[in-house]
C-alpha cells in the first residue's frame, strides 16, 4: 500500500510513541558515555538541566499533599530521559538519540491502590525533550520546568491531572562528595546527584474525576549517570524524608541479586540548623519490619522499615499499603514507590517517600 508523504509521516510519528523494548538495540554500536567524575563541581544552573552524554537521567518529584478536607495524599511525577545505543549508518530523523519517559502517580487511601499513568516517546520533532541549560523536559502536554527558585510540572492524562508550583525554601542537597555519589565498589558505579527537600507545593490535582484544590510539601531528585547498578545489584531502598524541625534525610541500598544482602549503601543527613553530613555504609541500615504481596504481581514487598542512619533511628509506615507501579509499558519495570510517615521512639517526626526496586526480578536500567 502506498502513503502520500504526510501520510507517511503521521504513522512515523505515531510509531515514535513506542516503548524502551521496540528500539533497535539488538547489533548496535556502542557510543561513547559521559561518565561520573569525582573531580567535577556542579555548577547551576547549568546543571539544573539535561546531561546528554550520559545514558540515564531523572528528575524525581515526590511529596505529601492535603485537600480541603485536610486528607492527605501522596504524589510522584518522574521524567526519565534514556540514551539507547543506535544503529549505525541510519539517517533517519526517527533514530532516536534520546527518549523520555513520564511517570505519574497519586497515593489515595480511599482509592486503596495507586492512581498512575505514563508515557514514553523519542525524542524527535519537539514531541519530547529535555533542555541543557535548566530544568525543562516534556513529553507531548507532560512538562517540568525550573522558574527562578522553583518548578512548575503539569501532568494531564485520563487517569489523572495534576497543575503544581513547587517553592524551595532551602538550599541545594548535594549527596556524596560535591555530588558525586558512589552505587557500588567500582568507581565507574557512581551517579552525580543532588535534591531539593521541602519543596512547599500548591496547586491542583484530579483524581476519579474530582478536581481538588491542594497544598503540601515535596522533594525532588536530579541525578544522572552511566553505569548506575553494579553488575551483581537487583535494585535498591531509597528513602527521601522531609523531617518536621526542617531538616532532611536521604538514605539508600543496593542489594545483590544471590542474597539480597546489601551490596552498597549511603546517605545524607542535613540537621535543622543547616549543616549537612554524609555517611558510609557502615553507618547506615535497613531493616524490614513488615512485608505486603501484590495480589496482581504476586511481588512481595518490605513496606515497613526501621532505618539507621548514624545515631539517628527512625521507623517507615507506608501511607497505604498497595503503591505498587507497574511501568511495563515504558520501562519493562515494575516498582513500589509509596508515601511513608516517619516516626522515633514512637513520635511522628515527619513524611517522605520510599522505592523499592528489583523485588519482583532483577533491575534492568
Amino acid at each position: 500500500m502506498q502513503h502520500s508523504p504526510r501520510r507517511r509521516l503521521l504513522l512515523a510519528a505515531m510509531a515514535s510513541c513506542c516503548n524502551i523494548s521496540s528500539l533497535p538495540l539488538a547489533g548496535a554500536a556502542s557510543i561513547p558515555s559521559g561518565i561520573a567524575d569525582p573531580g567535577h563541581m556542579l555548577q547551576f544552573p547549568r546543571d539544573h538541566g539535561s546531561h546528554p552524554s550520559f545514558r540515564i537521567e531523572w528528575w524525581y518529584i515526590t511529596g505529601w499533599l492535603q485537600d480541603h478536607t485536610a486528607r492527605n495524599l501522596g504524589f510522584q511525577i518522574t521524567f526519565f530521559r534514556a540514551r539507547p545505543q543506535l544503529r549505525p549508518g541510519n539517517p533517519s530523523a526517527f533514530n532516536p538519540e534520546h527518549i523520555i519517559i513520564a511517570h505519574a502517580a497519586i497515593a489515595d487511601p480511599a482509592h486503596g491502590r495507586l492512581i498512575h499513568s505514563q508515557k514514553a516517546a523519542r525524542a524527535v520533532f519537539e514531541l519530547a525533550g529535555a533542555a541543557t541549560d535548566n530544568t525543562r523536559v516534556w513529553l507531548d502536554n507532560w512538562q517540568l520546568s525550573r522558574h527562578g527558585a522553583g518548578y512548575a510540572a503539569n501532568i494531564s492524562a485520563v487517569e489523572l491531572a495534576l497543575d503544581l508550583k513547587l517553592t524551595a525554601t532551602q538550599p541545594l542537597l548535594l549527596h556524596g562528595v560535591n555530588g558525586y555519589s558512589r552505587k557500588g565498589a567500582a568507581a565507574q558505579a557512581a551517579s552525580h546527584y543532588y535534591s531539593v527537600p521541602h519543596l512547599q507545593v500548591s496547586g491542583t490535582l484530579r483524581d476519579s474525576g474530582q478536581l481538588r484544590t491542594v497544598s503540601g510539601k515535596a522533594w525532588l531528585d536530579h541525578e544522572w549517570s552511566s553505569s548506575y547498578l553494579p553488575a551483581n545489584a537487583a535494585g535498591w531502598d531509597w528513602i527521601g524524608i522531609n523531617l518536621d524541625d526542617g531538616g532532611t534525610l536521604m538514605a539508600f541500598r543496593m542489594r545483590q541479586q544471590d542474597t539480597g544482602r546489601p551490596l552498597w549503601s549511603a546517605a545524607t543527613l542535613r540537621d535543622a540548623s543547616g549543616k549537612s553530613r554524609t555517611y558510609a555504609a557502615d553507618a547506615v541500615g535497613f531493616t524490614a519490619l513488615r512485608t505486603w504481596q501484590s495480589p496482581r504481581t504476586g511481588t512481595r514487598y518490605p513496606v515497613a522499615f526501621r532505618v539507621q542512619v548514624g545515631g539517628l533511628e527512625i521507623e517507615l509506615e507506608p501511607l497505604m499499603d498497595d503503591q505498587e507501579n507497574d511501568t511495563r509499558p515504558t520501562t519493562g519495570a515494575v516498582y513500589w514507590e509509596g508515601a511513608v510517615q516517619v516516626s522515633s521512639q514512637g513520635r511522628r517526626i515527619g513524611n517522605g517517600y520510599l522505592e523499592l526496586t528489583g523485588y519482583g526480578r532483577p533491575l534492568v536500567l
